[in-house]
């Protein structure tokens, strides 16, 4: 089998070798190249024409983000992003995955790290996957606000005069799941619910701590509904979107009298995951007084589908996978679909509008 050729940039040579290093000990990996910075990355892209780029966020002279954006327009690749545990570095992974990079590895612990060996398995599994996607076919995103500032409480995660306030009774209920790919398959998705969108949405996107705060920031900047980061015992509510925290699983806890809540717990991973689809939608499994509706979004491997198909055997209204046409990776829906447990199989751009018509 011919080996995929991976471009590694960043402006550390110590990191530079180090990630050479770990994926030449993959047998259908090679390095091709390496690069210091974004403009060295652009020029070796163009000439060397690479299966696969992992690409550092913080360079000088060019950084990661703006090599990312020529790249897409001008060669579009598979990117896997190298990303740092800081705040900044989550926000600007999140900005990076919507512009068009497939997926993102942590730096355990900054830019020069003894211990990236604890993510090889990871490094491996993501850019072997990566090279697999077809970017190509990802349209442009439109350019984006800058998110605001992380909220501290509930309301002030409602810009005033813009989106409305809380709605808690409803009788639909959303629940989505996704991997690989997701960030961006989010935004089309959730751009296009309206702000009188009579149902919350759940929402299950693998990520670790502090990038999913991020992910909910941006998203809320651009959505019509609003998007947070769930917490604990935090009230459900019409016309808005809850991302369950890195780190924890997600569920929801009926209170009485019509009223739900937001339940986290620390339970066992699941298929490595937490948080964990299955977990979000067996949650959902005694909630008899609601209209249930499940969506299957991009993503590797399996997390989700059986969680759908009970969700399925016990009555929930719609099921929803994303076709493969649309995927960046069709790996959860693909499973849900060979399980029978999705309804009906729908590209990206028709599931926002199903959602609407099914929830009126």
């Amino acid at each position: 089998m011919e080996k995929l050729q991976v471009l590694v940039v960043d402006d550390s040579a110590f990191m530079r070798k180090m990630i050479s290093d770990l994926l030449n000990e993959h047998p259908r990996l090679t390095v091709q190249a390496t690069a210091r910075n974004g403009k060295e990355a652009i020029e070796k892209t163009m000439a060397l024409k690479p299966d696969v780029i992992t690409l550092d966020v913080e360079m000088p002279e060019m950084n990661g983000l703006e090599a990312l954006k020529a790249i897409m327009n001008e060669m579009p690749t598979p990117v896997v992003m190298l990303s740092s545990l800081t705040d900044a570095g989550a926000k600007e992974t999140i900005e990076a995955l919507q512009i068009g990079a497939v997926d993102f590895i942590q730096k355990p612990s900054g830019s020069i790290s003894l211990d990236l060996h604890k993510v090889r398995e990871l490094l491996h599994e993501k850019v072997i996957a990566a090279a697999t996607t077809q970017v190509k076919r990802l349209a442009k995103p439109s350019k984006l606000p800058k998110p605001s500032k992380p909220p501290s409480s509930l309301p002030q995660q409602e810009p005033a005069g813009r989106k409305p306030g809380l709605r808690m009774s409803f009788s639909h209920l959303v629940a989505i799941g996704t991997s690989t790919g997701g960030p961006r398959a989010l935004q089309q998705l959730l751009t296009g619910i309206p702000e009188n969108f009579p149902a919350p949405i759940l929402i299950v996107q693998h990520m670790p701590p502090k990038f999913t705060q991020s992910l909910a920031q941006r998203l809320n900047a651009v959505c019509r509904i609003t998007v947070v980061e769930a917490e604990e015992g935090m009230p459900l509510s019409a016309g808005m979107a809850y991302i369950a925290p890195g780190g924890w699983h997600m569920g929801v806890r009926e209170k009485g009298d019509n009223r739900y809540t937001i339940r986290l717990n620390k339970d066992s991973p699941r298929s490595g995951h937490r948080p964990s689809v299955d977990a979000l939608y067996e949650s959902l499994l005694p909630l008899r007084q609601l209209t249930l509706h499940a969506v299957l979004l991009t993503g590797m491997g399996s997390d989700g589908a059986r969680g759908m198909k009970a969700l399925l055997d016990a009555g929930a209204a719609t099921t929803i996978a994303e076709s493969e046409e649309t995927s960046v990776i069709y790996g959860m829906p693909r499973s849900a679909v060979e399980l029978n447990a999705a309804t009906c199989v729908l590209p990206l751009h028709d599931i926002a509008s199903k959602l609407v018509r099914i929830t009126q």
